[in-house]
Protein backbone atom coordinates (compact mmCIF):
# COMPACT_ATOMS: atom_id res chain seq x y z
CA UNK A 1 0.00 0.00 0.00
CA UNK A 2 2.81 2.37 0.83
CA UNK A 3 4.39 1.51 -2.52
CA UNK A 4 1.45 3.01 -4.42
CA UNK A 5 1.32 6.03 -2.10
CA UNK A 6 4.98 6.72 -2.82
CA UNK A 7 4.37 6.50 -6.56
CA UNK A 8 1.49 8.96 -6.45
CA UNK A 9 3.43 11.36 -4.23
CA UNK A 10 6.26 11.36 -6.76
CA UNK A 11 8.80 10.03 -4.30
CA UNK A 12 9.90 7.03 -6.36
CA UNK A 13 10.45 7.94 -10.01
CA UNK A 14 11.99 4.56 -10.87
CA UNK A 15 8.79 2.77 -9.85
CA UNK A 16 6.74 5.20 -11.90
CA UNK A 17 8.91 4.63 -14.95
CA UNK A 18 8.71 0.86 -14.45
CA UNK A 19 4.92 1.03 -14.35
CA UNK A 20 4.87 3.18 -17.50
CA UNK A 21 7.16 0.81 -19.40
CA UNK A 22 5.20 -2.20 -18.14
CA UNK A 23 1.95 -0.65 -19.32
CA UNK A 24 3.46 0.05 -22.74
CA UNK A 25 4.67 -3.54 -23.03
CA UNK A 26 1.44 -5.13 -21.80
CA UNK A 27 -0.94 -2.84 -23.72
CA UNK A 28 -0.79 -4.79 -27.01
CA UNK A 29 -1.67 -7.96 -25.12
CA UNK A 30 -4.30 -6.52 -22.80
CA UNK A 31 -6.22 -4.29 -25.23
CA UNK A 32 -7.39 -7.09 -27.58
CA UNK A 33 -8.49 -9.11 -24.55
CA UNK A 34 -10.55 -6.18 -23.24
CA UNK A 35 -12.34 -5.55 -26.55
CA UNK A 36 -14.97 -8.31 -26.10
CA UNK A 37 -15.57 -7.11 -22.55
CA UNK A 38 -16.03 -3.53 -23.75
CA UNK A 39 -18.45 -4.68 -26.45
CA UNK A 40 -20.46 -6.64 -23.90
CA UNK A 41 -20.68 -3.62 -21.61
CA UNK A 42 -21.79 -1.41 -24.51
CA UNK A 43 -24.41 -3.97 -25.59
CA UNK A 44 -25.77 -4.15 -22.04
CA UNK A 45 -25.94 -0.36 -21.94
CA UNK A 46 -27.84 -0.23 -25.23
CA UNK A 47 -30.31 -2.86 -24.03
CA UNK A 48 -30.86 -1.00 -20.76
CA UNK A 49 -31.34 2.26 -22.67
CA UNK A 50 -33.91 0.69 -25.00
CA UNK A 51 -35.81 -0.88 -22.12
CA UNK A 52 -35.79 2.41 -20.24
CA UNK A 53 -37.05 4.26 -23.31
CA UNK A 54 -39.94 1.78 -23.71
CA UNK A 55 -40.81 2.00 -20.02
CA UNK A 56 -40.77 5.79 -20.17
CA UNK A 57 -43.01 5.78 -23.24
CA UNK A 58 -45.50 3.51 -21.46
CA UNK A 59 -45.42 5.73 -18.38
CA UNK A 60 -46.02 8.77 -20.57
CA UNK A 61 -48.97 7.04 -22.21
CA UNK A 62 -50.52 6.07 -18.87
CA UNK A 63 -49.99 9.57 -17.51
CA UNK A 64 -51.63 11.06 -20.57
CA UNK A 65 -54.62 8.73 -20.17
CA UNK A 66 -55.00 9.67 -16.51
CA UNK A 67 -54.78 13.38 -17.32
CA UNK A 68 -57.40 13.01 -20.07
CA UNK A 69 -59.73 11.20 -17.65
CA UNK A 70 -59.20 13.88 -15.01
CA UNK A 71 -59.91 16.66 -17.53
CA UNK A 72 -63.05 14.86 -18.68
CA UNK A 73 -64.25 14.54 -15.09
CA UNK A 74 -63.51 18.22 -14.44
CA UNK A 75 -65.46 19.27 -17.52
CA UNK A 76 -68.40 17.09 -16.42
CA UNK A 77 -68.30 18.62 -12.96
CA UNK A 78 -68.07 22.10 -14.48
CA UNK A 79 -71.04 21.43 -16.80
CA UNK A 80 -73.10 20.03 -13.95
CA UNK A 81 -72.37 23.01 -11.72
CA UNK A 82 -73.18 25.55 -14.43
CA UNK A 83 -76.48 23.81 -15.31
CA UNK A 84 -77.65 23.42 -11.73
CA UNK A 85 -76.66 26.99 -10.80
CA UNK A 86 -78.42 28.63 -13.75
Amino acid sequence: MAFFEDIFKGGNIVAGLAIGVGAAVLAPVVIPALRPLAKSVIKAGLIAYDQGRVALAELNEHTGDIMAEARAELSEVGKGASHSGA
